[in-house]
């Protein structure tokens, strides 16, 4: 398995994934493709044999990157693919002008919680109501880092 910057040839995987682990919530395959010409996004992908196998979503503003969409395929789930990606993902932003990276999670979902922990991402807020089907809050957390170029 490799990761790799999200590529033109990534998208309709992307976003079959989307739909799969997201339902009626997932982005389009315009709005993923969108990304590709967006110079604040950095998308990574899990590929294997030319399947993609995962995905990280973010975009970074001043400084500032927020994770939109992380997601594997049910199939691989529980082998290190997740926190592969957000590993690639960080290594990525510390190259680049970001500092630290911030992403809600459902109040509820137990296991990405406890990878993000493992992460050392950090709770720093919570937006009520952020989640519909169902309606739940998002816990808002965070990891900083030193970037790499200015030593903050």
């Amino acid at each position: 398995m490799i990761f790799a910057k999200m590529t033109e040839k990534h998208v309709a995987q992307v976003a079959e994934l989307e739909t799969i682990c997201f339902g009626t919530a997932a982005w389009s395959e315009k709005s993923i493709a969108s990304e590709l010409n967006n110079v604040l996004s950095l998308w990574i992908v899990a590929v294997e044999e030319e399947k993609v196998l995962g995905y990280v979503g973010s975009q970074t503003v001043m400084g500032e990157t927020d994770m939109m969409n992380v997601a594997v395929h049910p199939d691989y789930r529980k082998q290190g693919i997740a926190t592969g990606l957000i590993t690639e993902l960080i290594g990525a932003l510390k190259k680049r002008e970001s500092h630290c990276l911030t992403l809600e999670v459902r109040a509820s979902n137990e296991p990405a919680k406890n990878l993000y922990k493992m992460l050392d991402f950090e709770e720093i807020g919570i937006r009520k109501n952020y989640y519909r089907n169902p309606r739940e809050d998002a816990l808002i957390l965070r990891k900083e880092w030193q970037n790499e170029y200015s030593g903050n």
